[in-house]
């Protein structure tokens, strides 16, 4: 056996020997509820008339300050600071690259650490910069299991779920690269402005199908909206998916954020093909779900996403489906000029075809924007997302191999 078989996985191609840095890592603060935090302190010994005290303070630390150093925490007692450095972390993922597209979109590449028997795992994370409002693309799994036919991130078996710690730490990293949280040294209690955020909105549109990881995905969202902390308004943050139909019941009823739907097809035998989800929940079952959404109004529409595809999705019969499909349904329809990436079959629609389709469903009452295609030079466009967790890079792979030959000679 080569030395390179005995150290890598051959499904994630990832060193099985763990860095320094990732053994042995600490449970982190990070994602948990109040009570669950609460909980946690007890275990360490933090008396029960200070945990809520304590929880407190760490929320704020967390979430409005956006510190991840506990030494930062000045209003916690150095005695306590010692505690949690000992038990807990608060670490950000390491940043394994930072892309910034021409249009200003940047992707971060995060590599997490593993968890329990687990490998690091890698996920992409992409923020779109736009007049008045910054949109955070965020991850919920590594890969995803959907094998939707013209997505890029669907070519990447699933991994695993992400944590709600892991979901998170996304919009806190790119918080902190972006300058979002408060300067430190503004005092504590002092108002806090929110009106120049860069992160203002909220789209679960990265990798992975996000109600199959649904209790992470839910207590993560739950945080990021919570009052007392990042504090993102509901209707700012949009959940997508390909049409979990029991799980849309419950986003509905327990998570209460903005719905949207990847339709991209209007039939079900072409949405069995482009979709296959569409196979355990076809379209009818799909639309009752939406219609059942609370809260649907005109202010609180459902978005449905709708991948403009030349030749397979893009007639004018096409566009009367979709209108008599979504009749009744307070919805407005993106449509996405498709963005190729490498290895695929299909093209992006002619624009005059896409134009034309957009006027028919403009005219039928449905708004219709035509999304402008962001970062497609350094592949964080929709449905380009794809981690390196599948592989290890050539240069890293063949420096790996040296050093352990290296250190395989020396023992010798």
């Amino acid at each position: 056996m080569s030395v390179s078989e005995a150290v890598l996985d051959p499904a994630v191609k990832a060193p099985l020997v763990a860095r320094p840095d990732l053994a042995g890592t600490k449970p982190s603060l990070i994602g948990l509820t109040r009570e669950e935090m609460g909980a946690a302190l007890r275990e360490q010994g933090v008396p029960e008339k200070q945990v809520r005290m304590r929880v407190s303070q760490l929320w704020h630390w967390l979430y409005i300050r956006g510190v991840s150093d506990f030494d930062a925490m000045t209003n916690v007692a150095k005695d306590m600071r010692e505690m949690l450095k000992r038990h807990f972390t608060i670490a950000r993922p390491e940043v394994v690259e930072e892309q910034i597209s021409g249009d200003g979109t940047r992707k971060w590449l995060l590599r997490f650490p593993p968890r329990g028997a687990g490998r690091p795992v890698e996920i992409e994370t992409v923020y779109i910069p736009e007049e008045g409002r910054g949109t955070l693309c965020i991850s919920s799994q590594v890969g995803c299991s959907l094998t939707c036919s013209f997505c890029h991130t669907g070519t990447q078996k699933l991994v695993r779920n992400l944590t709600a710690e892991e979901i998170l730490a996304q919009l806190l990293l790119a918080r902190d690269r972006l300058g979002d949280f408060p300067d430190l040294d503004v005092p504590q209690g002092s108002m806090i402005p929110s009106s120049d955020r860069k992160v203002t909105n909220i789209v679960m549109m990265g990798m992975g199908e996000p109600l199959y990881n649904f209790e992470a995905v839910k207590t993560a969202l739950l945080i990021a909206t919570d009052g007392d902390g990042l504090s993102l308004s509901k209707r700012r943050v949009t959940l997508s998916t390909s049409g979990v139909v029991p799980e849309i019941y419950r986003t509905g009823e327990e998570i209460g954020v903005m719905l949207a739907i990847s339709l991209h097809a209007v039939r079900d035998e072409l949405r069995d093909m482009l979709v296959p989800i569409n196979k355990k929940y076809p379209l009818k079952e799909l639309m009752e779900a939406c219609r059942a959404y609370p809260s649907l109004s005109n202010a609180r529409r459902i978005t449905f996403e709708y991948v403009m595809l030349k030749d397979v999705n893009d007639s004018l019969e096409d566009a009367k489906e979709l209108v008599k499909l979504l009749k009744g349904v307070p919805a407005k329809i993106n449509l996405i000029p498709f963005n190729p990436w490498p290895g695929t079959n299909y093209q992006c629609s002619d624009w005059a075809t896409i134009e034309r389709f957009a006027d028919f469903v403009n005219q039928a009452g449905f708004a219709s924007p035509i999304r402008t295609p962001r970062g497609r030079d350094i592949l964080a466009a929709c449905g380009q997302l794809k981690s390196e967790s599948e592989r290890m890079r050539k240069t890293e792979r063949m420096a790996f191999e040296a050093m352990m030959i290296a250190g395989h000679g020396e023992d010798d």
